[in-house]
């Protein structure tokens, strides 16, 4: 993961003074674990405040991971689902898009003992309509969908 700066920015994904995560390393963590490196088109038309990018997954041939963006901070999004996977949904958990941590599917994320990483566990996503918050960002896991070009 690389972030530049032009002047006196901070990217980081950890905290410098105190060596914590920053919510925006939950994100770039996700991505590594679930977004593979072939890009597909996401099939859903540009729609203010929302953004869907497809990609194979990772080590799922014939699947699909699709990544979600609400930039709206006051509106629910929603979205169809041809079929069922596991949902991994980042938000605030404050509704402050300033907030310094994270929630994973409502849980928040923090380091374990001896700085261990969480285990990342999706909740069930089934096929049909599915909303995603406001300033939120939600990973979808779609292993069984049989995608010619992700083998």
């Amino acid at each position: 993961m690389i972030h530049n700066t032009l002047l006196a920015s901070d990217y980081g994904l950890i905290d410098d003074r105190t060596l914590t995560p920053k919510p925006n390393y939950w994100g770039a963590l996700l991505w590594r674990e679930l977004m593979g490196t072939t890009v597909l088109d996401s099939g859903v038309p540009v729609q203010p405040g929302l953004h869907v990018y497809a990609h194979c997954p990772r080590g799922t041939p014939g699947g699909v991971a699709v990544l979600v963006i609400n930039t709206d901070q006051t509106a629910e999004k929603t979205l169809t689902l041809s079929q069922g996977g596991e949902r991994y949904s980042l938000t605030s958990g404050s509704g402050d898009l300033q907030a310094k941590t994270v929630q994973l599917n409502g849980q928040p994320l923090a380091l374990g003992v001896g700085d261990a990483l969480p285990a990342f566990t999706g909740v069930q996503a089934p096929a049909g309509n599915a909303t995603f918050s406001p300033g939120s960002i939600t990973f979808l896991a779609l292993p069984q969908a049989g995608n010619a070009a992700c083998r």
